[in-house]
């Protein structure tokens, strides 16, 4: 058997009860952290916490060599560990279809994502989200001004009165986190007077949601990652209410319907 288990947002207590008795009662665990990482905690506070030794795998562990996972999984109980839920990156729906090849049982134990947190932070409708985005460093992507998948997401969102959520680059192996106030100030040489709302570290004791036009927001500092941006598209009243009092939104810059 291979369970698929999802850390939640923060730290070693974000895990689910569910997913929490499968990592303590799994003959091995592994995990990777290159998609994302648990800002709140390490590898080895986990291990402690839970009294399970955990073998982090890096990308090429779990894409190009998965046989030591799949080896685990074919002959006892093996938990696959990421953070936020599991399943929502490619890499995982790809293990999980070498387990099935192989004839493994598979099951999934879900985290809360960065997204469900995000509207319920900011008070923004979970049904009114469009495609999401991912903003790249510059050095990544090599070319001028944003990348048109940055740009064509967020203007079809918008054409369609739908919030976009923007992922920010993160490099974990390399320990480097774009931050929402590099986020916005990229984000402004398009957009400059679009009110953008910054979602900083969801799922810890002390989450930070703010709202204003990208041009202030690159000027403030958010403090520690990780951080997410949304782009609203057209917003119904009670979503404008949201971000006045939970975000600190100046009302006369909101695009209200």
């Amino acid at each position: 058997m291979l369970t698929f288990v999802g850390l939640g947002l923060y730290d070693e207590r974000s895990i689910t009860v569910e997913g929490q008795r499968a990592l303590r009662e799994a003959d091995r665990a592994f995990a990777e952290f290159y998609t994302s990482k648990l800002i709140g905690t390490s590898a080895e506070e986990l291990e402690a916490h839970h009294g399970t030794e955990i073998d982090v795998r890096d990308r090429a562990g779990v894409e190009q060599d998965p046989e030591p996972i799949l080896d685990a999984a074919a002959s006892g109980d093996a938990v696959f560990l990421t953070a936020g839920d599991t399943m929502i990156s490619t890499t995982h729906v790809d293990l999980r279809l070498r387990a099935h090849e192989r004839g493994i049982e598979t099951r999934v134990i879900h985290g809360i994502t960065a997204q469900t947190a995000t509207s319920s932070l900011t008070g923004l409708q979970n049904y009114r989200f469009g495609k999401a985005t991912t903003l790249p460093f510059p050095y990544a992507h090599g070319a001028d001004g944003l990348p048109a998948s940055v740009t064509d997401t967020i203007e079809a969102n918008r054409d369609a009165d739908l919030h976009t959520v923007v992922y920010l680059d993160i490099k974990a192996d390399r320990e480097e986190y774009m931050t929402a106030d590099v986020g916005a100030e990229l984000l402004a040489e398009e957009y400059p007077d679009l009110v953008g709302v910054v979602v900083a570290r969801a799922g810890s004791p002390e989450p930070l949601v703010e709202a204003a036009p990208l041009s202030d927001l690159a000027e403030r500092e958010f403090g520690e990652p990780l951080h997410l941006l949304v782009i609203p598209g057209e917003l119904h009243l009670l979503e404008a209410d949201a971000l006045c009092e939970l975000a600190g939104a100046d009302r006369d810059a909101l695009e209200i319907s």
